[in-house]
């Protein structure tokens, strides 16, 4: 196996871990939605603007559907894997991985995008498993709240991630 293919391998392990683990760590239950909120979007945007779209879709999905199962959601399971999948891909396709700064015009549409994907994904996914659409218009605030949540603790990692020298050499390989 060739080097590079072990340090992709590996990064992309570590990426889905920090989502999962992310995800985990604190948790607000949201009885009314049978939901969470988490800090997990943060790390599914650093994933996706730091190493661009393959590692943040595969990190997103596969490291949020993880956590629900381990944490007993796993109803949710699918349907995250699919929607967080498509976020960390969506986020890593419209970011701007060569411009210096993090905060850069794309990088904020992209967080705006990825916000609102998240939130509509949920709502329509929420809508077919629970029969209602209207029940599942209670989780948009929530869901609102966690991916703003996310945008705004992904900039200072984000910036203090980039600016690090060590860690220029592993993004976008």
């Amino acid at each position: 196996m060739r080097q590079q293919s072990v340090q992709d391998l590996a990064i992309l392990g570590l990426l889905t871990a920090l989502v999962a683990v992310a995800t985990m760590a604190i948790t607000v239950p949201v009885p009314a939605t049978e939901g969470f909120i988490h800090m997990g979007d943060s790390m599914i945007f650093l994933a996706a603007i730091l190493f661009g779209k393959r590692k943040g879709a595969i990190a997103a999905g596969a490291g949020s559907a993880l956590a629900d199962v381990l944490l007993g959601y796993t109803h949710w399971a699918i349907p995250t894997l699919i929607i967080k999948g498509l976020m960390g891909y969506m986020v890593g396709a419209i970011a701007n991985q060569e411009n210096e700064e993090v905060m850069n015009t794309r990088n904020i549409a992209s967080l705006i995008v990825g916000a609102l994907w998240m939130v509509g994904g949920y709502f329509v996914a929420g809508g077919l498993m629970k029969g209602s659409f209207a029940i599942s218009l209670v989780s948009v605030p929530a869901n609102l709240i966690q991916g703003i949540g996310g945008a705004i603790l992904f900039v200072p990692i984000g910036v203090a991630l980039k600016r690090t020298k060590y860690f220029q050499k592993y993004i976008l390989k």
